[in-house]
């Protein structure tokens, strides 16, 4: 699916108030941006996701108004949701592939953003942009490893190592991993339409709809819902740290909204954890916390990810 929109057509600039374009591409929503790369947001605003030519014409739209309010952008970064074909040379590069989002699947968003913006364009997962957010800006600061899981509509995650994010076949998509039942949660099918009850399956905010009738915050405080939901999550920060030994985990996402989650998804961390591994950090109150960014983690990694564009790091190639 491709379309292309006329291009914004303002000059790339380069000085030390260069401007960067961030866009944070969900399926419920898109949040775009102009921003310095000190992360000072300018401008910011809301765009509800529709289909792929209604939503990225708007996302045009805002570009123009802000470019002409306050001058040229030099790079742009966009952080999707997915799954995305990020292997270079790829026929599908830059595509969003086997989504269940309706109307969204094997949409060439990268493609149509670089032929709209005709400037360098910034391109990775939501989660990992995150993450990259995290590192640059927020509570992965002086850190060299952490993964950021958001926990919402789906879940995903994203991981750095070595200051840079994970890629490999694809990405990272660890809200399908498998998880042991709850003992009081054996009869609830999941709702992930490919598997059913993977992890996303199971601890997603539609799971909890379907299991309850309402949403975590409209749950009582004792409902069983709580503890089966931080110990899917706790098993999956104890996978994370087997798997990967990231320095910390940042969860973030609808909902994780719930300050007691943090808490007790530690607990169930550790208890998973049987006790193998000693490092002091896992039993710390600072290891699986919110992200530092909060609410603007996604728009702050897109924005990382047109800073690094714009110096030809992850630039389109």
């Amino acid at each position: 699916m491709n379309f292309t929109p006329n291009a914004p057509g303002a000059a790339a600039i380069s000085t030390a108030d260069a401007l960067y374009g961030a866009i944070e591409a969900g399926g419920t929503k898109f949040v775009v941006a102009v921003a310095h790369a000190t992360g000072a947001i300018l401008n910011q605003s809301r765009i509800e996701t529709r289909d792929p030519a209604a939503t990225l014409a708007d996302v045009f739209d805002f570009f123009r108004a802000a470019e002409r309010a306050a001058g040229a952008v030099e790079a742009f970064g966009v952080g999707s949701f997915g799954p995305l074909e990020l292997r270079r040379g790829a026929p599908g590069y830059g595509f969003i592939t086997n989504t269940p989002k309706p109307g969204w699947r094997n949409t060439d968003l990268l493609g149509t953003l670089q032929r709209g913006f005709a400037r360098p364009v910034g391109f990775d997962t939501d989660v990992n942009a995150a993450a990259l957010a995290e590192l640059r800006w927020g509570g992965g600061r002086h850190l060299q490893s952490l993964a950021y899981v958001t926990v919402g509509t789906g879940i995903g995650g994203g991981m750095i190592h070595h200051g840079q994010p994970v890629h490999g076949l694809m990405h990272p998509e660890i809200g399908h991993v498998r998880v042991l039942r709850h003992p009081t949660d054996s009869l609830f099918a999941g709702v992930c339409p490919f598997h059913g009850d993977c992890l996303e399956g199971l601890a997603s905010g539609p799971a909890i709809l379907a299991r309850t009738g309402r949403s975590l915050a409209d749950t009582r405080p004792n409902d069983p819902i709580w503890g089966i939901e931080a110990d899917y999550l706790g098993q999956l920060c104890a996978q994370l740290v087997l798997m990967h030994s990231p320095q910390r985990i940042f969860l973030g996402g609808g909902v994780m909204q719930h300050q007691r989650l943090y808490g007790e998804i530690a607990d169930r961390m550790r208890h998973w954890l049987g006790g193998y591994l000693p490092h002091e950090e896992l039993q710390s109150e600072n290891y699986v916390v919110p992200p530092a960014l909060g609410a603007n983690v996604g728009v702050m990694g897109a924005l990382a990810l047109a800073v690094e564009a714009a110096a030809g790091f992850g630039a389109p190639g």
